[in-house]
Order: C-alpha cells, then sequence, then structure tokens
C-alpha cells in the first residue's frame, strides 16, 4: 500500500509540470520573464506575465517571432545577457523596466505589476513588438 501511495505522489507531481518561484520584486519578475523568453522557455515566460487574453496574445506573437529567427540567433538570444538601463519605480505596485539584452543590443522595456504579492509583466501598455 505505502508504494502504492508513493507512486501515486510521484505521478501527480509530475504531471503538475515544473514549479517557477513567484518574483518578490519587480526587478526579478520583469528579468525572469524577459530571460524565458530571451530562452525560448515561452512557458516560464507565461508564469511570470499577468494572464489574459491580450497578454497571452502578445506573447504568442512574441513566440511565433523567436521561432522565425535561425537556429543560430536563437541560440545568440539565449546566450544573450539582460542590461537593465533603468527599473523607474512608478509607485508601489508599478515599475517600468528599461532594457537592452547584449545580443541585439536594442531598446525595449516592461511593465511590472504587482499583483496578490507576486511581481507580473503587463504588456498592454508597453508592448512593442518584441523583446
Amino acid at each position: 500500500m505505502k508504494q502504492l501511495y508513493i507512486l501515486f505522489l510521484a505521478v501527480v507531481l509530475l504531471s503538475c509540470g515544473p514549479y517557477y518561484a513567484p518574483a518578490t520584486t519587480a526587478l526579478e519578475g520583469g528579468r525572469e520573464f524577459i530571460d524565458a523568453c530571451l530562452k525560448g522557455d515561452f512557458d516560464k515566460a507565461a508564469s511570470y506575465m499577468i494572464e489574459d487574453k491580450e497578454n497571452n496574445d502578445y506573447l504568442l506573437k512574441i513566440k511565433r517571432d523567436f521561432h522565425e529567427n535561425s537556429s543560430e540567433q536563437r541560440m545568440e538570444y539565449g546566450k544573450a545577457s539582460i542590461n537593465i538601463i533603468e527599473d523607474a519605480a512608478m509607485n508601489d505596485s508599478v515599475h517600468i523596466i528599461n532594457y537592452k539584452n547584449s545580443y541585439d543590443n536594442m531598446a525595449r522595456k516592461v511593465k511590472v505589476i504587482k499583483r496578490d504579492d507576486k511581481w507580473l509583466v503587463d504588456f498592454k501598455y508597453t508592448f512593442n513588438g518584441n523583446l
């Protein structure tokens, strides 16, 4: 009986998928999201994003754009570092993070919002078509 319980517990844990620790700061939430997108890990990116239709649509566009790159470009994005230009606090629950990645060096920004003690990216106000 004990072995059956352990087997059941293992199946349940494996079926839940990966767990990503919630971001406790705006910078952490933004960096985790950006890094996941650069590496092509869009499931992880989604876990650091406010989930609604509009944000999901923007993330899907980024995912499609990422996969249109050559495998060499995707590899270079995956190795890129994130260079934070500014972490601007609008108030105690909204930050705008301006950044570049070391591969293409284009200036971008993400809006990060605190919800239920977690910091999550919200595309609706800062989406510029790519990360």
